[in-house]
């Protein structure tokens, strides 16, 4: 027969495994929990991750055109106003931010309005947006855009700089190309931050122009103002 000594041993034995059982079950609970709560943030914070790299909406997205300056990544678009016509333009602020950033800001300061056209050669380009319209005239502080790989097809826009400056400078000057096989030839020197959208018509026009020995119109060509639009 078990001494009373023994048997409370036992007991006392019983209850020791019986309270570490439980503990242990409480334990694989609350580990449980744990784990099921870490799973659920993890999940949160993927789906907020997918949300925010699947988005395609780029009127939301910008590019950065200084450390200081972004421009939305598309939709975009500049219209020109002249005494000929309007001409609106599409600007390519996701492959040229630098060079489309330049000219929102240029437009947005007023630097084009009361300008012109001071240079027209038939087949190839119309050249303006002088500050004044006075082609010898310099905004200052140029920046350098990003350029093309495909030169220069019909209403492309690209800045216009003189042959001693670095490629891709852009002061304020840009022209508007007019001929296919002079545009497909010019070298990929210019910063292109635009295409014609609509008002080709108006560039022909333009284009059209009688000019002087410097290629300068003998007929008055303004551009009266340029407003932005998406930026």
């Amino acid at each position: 027969m078990p001494t009373a000594d023994k048997r409370q041993r036992k007991k006392e034995n019983a209850r020791l495994a019986r309270e570490a059982r439980e503990a242990a079950v409480k334990r694989r609970r609350r580990n449980r929990t744990i784990r099921n709560a870490a799973i659920a943030v993890a999940v949160f914070v993927v789906v907020i991750l997918v949300l925010t790299f699947v988005s395609h909406d780029d009127k939301k997205k910008t590019v950065a055109v200084s450390p200081t300056t972004t421009v939305p990544a598309s939709g975009v678009t500049a219209t020109i106003k002249t005494n000929q016509g309007n001409i609106v333009l599409s600007l390519d602020t996701k492959d040229d931010p630098k060079g489309a950033g330049r000219f929102i800001f240029l437009a947005k300061s007023g630097v084009y309005n009361g300008s012109r056209w001071h240079r027209v050669v038939k087949d190839f380009v119309i050249q303006g947006g002088a500050p004044g319209g006075d082609p010898t005239k310099s905004y200052g502080h140029p920046v350098v855009g990003e350029l093309p790989k495909d030169h220069y097809p019909v209403g492309s826009v690209a800045a216009a700089k003189t042959g001693t400056d670095p490629a891709g400078t852009f002061d304020s000057q840009f022209f508007i190309v007019t001929g296919a096989q002079q545009g497909a030839s010019l070298a990929n020197d210019y910063a292109r931050f635009a295409s014609v959208k609509s008002g080709m018509d108006v560039v022909k026009k333009i284009e059209a122009l009688p000019v002087g020995a410097d290629g300068d119109p003998t007929t008055k060509a303004t551009i009266d103002a340029v407003t932005i639009s998406g930026a």
